[in-house]
């Protein structure tokens, strides 16, 4: 299995927080911004207040499933950063995977692909 190209560096977040759109859904919440690499790029965020570093690390591991389950339909070039909220742990898989594609949606960020 390929691994997701990361967003590591303080200041890619930054920028997306000041510069690129947003929408939020029950379970997280979305930003993005186009960039110029041709590829999209990842970006997880969970906050101490969640929980417990186990709690963090499986909201972080369920994050990144809806996105690699989904990263085919969507647009390429794009830097998406999800940030993970208190539903995110107690959220059905289904609701939780919804709650992504609605959001793509919205941002505009779902390709023709099926």
């Amino acid at each position: 299995m390929k691994a997701a190209v990361t967003l590591k560096q303080n200041y890619e977040f930054r920028r997306l927080y000041q510069k690129g759109a947003s929408a939020v859904g029950g379970g997280m919440v979305l930003y993005c911004r186009k960039n110029r690499l041709g590829h999209n790029r990842l970006g997880v965020t969970v906050s101490v207040k969640l929980g417990n570093a186990v709690k963090r690390n499986r909201a972080r591991r369920r994050l990144r499933e809806v996105y690699r389950l989904n990263s085919p339909r969507l647009r390429s070039g794009w830097d998406i950063i999800l940030v993970a909220r208190g539903r995110t742990l107690t959220a059905p898989w289904k609701e939780l995977n919804e709650t992504f594609l609605r959001l793509c949606r919205k941002l505009n960020l779902l390709g023709d692909k099926p």
